[in-house]
């Protein structure tokens, strides 16, 4: 077993409703972004920019993802389903991501490489061909109201919603353009639009948004709320009524029972829905791994709670630990002052403290 050494920049892997058990890639190390979203579950930004810089280097993220990899030979663990960049803050910022994602391809070969992003740098070609390297696309666009978009996503000032809607659409033209060549892989883009009740659910933004899917025609739409602790105490998710409507306008019907039983922002109501999934899990041959020693399940806990919030059976499911020894972890880091806990809905949300 390769002794656990901590985990800056590898997390996870983690359940997402999009992607399925998700390995994550954190780019940027800290809190660093070009929005300041008020629903954000990262914690308090630390620098609002644009500048591309290597905020993690390639060489340094994927010598600790090669290290990630070895333990999970070591242990016998399923490969993850996807590995999604993202983190702390906006990944397309570190100019080093095309040598990411290569990196990742040659280390984790087979497993399908996906970008979460804002969208923000998406006005820039050459961050739109860097994009297409990936097999999955996850850009957001909360609202195409001005007014709204800066409530909600907080933007650096050089940012509009016009023009990083026009980067997504050429972006996707692009795509298209690309996917016509057999040779060529197709960038599938799933868009997330996250409704803040009281913010950006106005029907003026349904109906911009609802003209610019059209336009789009993106592989998949993810209308989302709040389901997790964010930032701002003001952030408040929409009603089911007014999340189900969006989806309904936005995505089609065909979409919604997918978004509605896949999204990992759709709340789990009960603690006994996840056990219930890894009961499931089992019965079907895929066990809990018990060959993970404490210190590297100490490690991916702290790696993991400090990019989101999350229950001990999220956390047991999406790592396919025990439960009791995830329990065990989470008590003693509790007490050493490493994490801390809150509540919503009646459940227990671990996250890391920050310095």
């Amino acid at each position: 077993m390769v002794q656990a050494q901590g985990y800056r920049y590898v997390f996870g892997p983690v359940m997402s409703g999009r992607l399925g058990r998700s390995l994550g890639l954190d780019l940027l190390g800290r809190r660093v972004c070009s929005m300041n979203c008020v629903y954000c579950e990262s914690g308090p930004l630390e620098q609002l920019t644009l500048a591309r810089r290597a905020y993690v280097p390639a060489a340094e993220l994927l010598a600790e993802l090669e290290r990630w990899e070895a333990a999970r030979q070591a242990a016998g663990e399923a490969l993850p389903k996807v590995v999604s960049l993202g983190g702390l803050g906006e990944p397309t910022l570190n100019s080093d991501l095309p040598a990411i994602i290569d990196g990742v391809r040659r280390l984790l070969p087979g497993v399908p490489v996906a970008v979460l992003t804002n969208a923000s740098l998406m006005t820039d070609p050459q961050v739109r061909q860097e994009l297409a390297k990936a097999d999955m696309l996850l850009p957001s666009l909360d609202s195409l109201v001005p007014e709204e978009f800066a409530l909600v996503n907080r933007a650096h000032p050089g940012l509009n919603p016009k023009d990083i809607a026009d980067g997504i659409l050429a972006f996707q033209e692009h795509s298209r353009a690309l996917g016509k060549d057999s040779r060529a892989r197709h960038t599938k883009l799933f868009l997330e639009i996250l409704l803040v009740a009281g913010v950006n659910d106005s029907e003026r933004n349904l109906e911009l948004l609802a003209a610019f899917c059209n336009r789009l025609q993106p592989d998949r739409v993810d209308v989302v709320t709040l389901s997790r602790p964010g930032t701002e105490a003001l952030a408040r998710a929409v009603d089911p009524a007014t999340l189900a409507r969006w989806r309904e306008r936005l995505a089609g019907q065909a979409n919604l029972a997918a978004q509605a039983g896949e999204r990992d922002n759709t709340r789990e109501r009960a603690e006994g829905t996840v056990g219930s999934r890894l009961a499931q899990r089992e019965k079907n041959g895929h066990k809990q791994n018990g060959s993970v020693q404490p210190e590297e399940l100490r490690a991916r806990l702290l790696a993991s709670l400090a990019r989101r919030p999350q229950t001990g059976a999220q956390l047991a499911e999406a790592l396919l630990a025990d439960q009791g020894a995830v329990s065990t972890v989470l008590a003693e880091l509790l007490g050493a002052g490493r994490i801390a806990v809150r509540q919503q809905d009646g459940q227990d949300y671990y996250q890391a403290r920050t310095e």
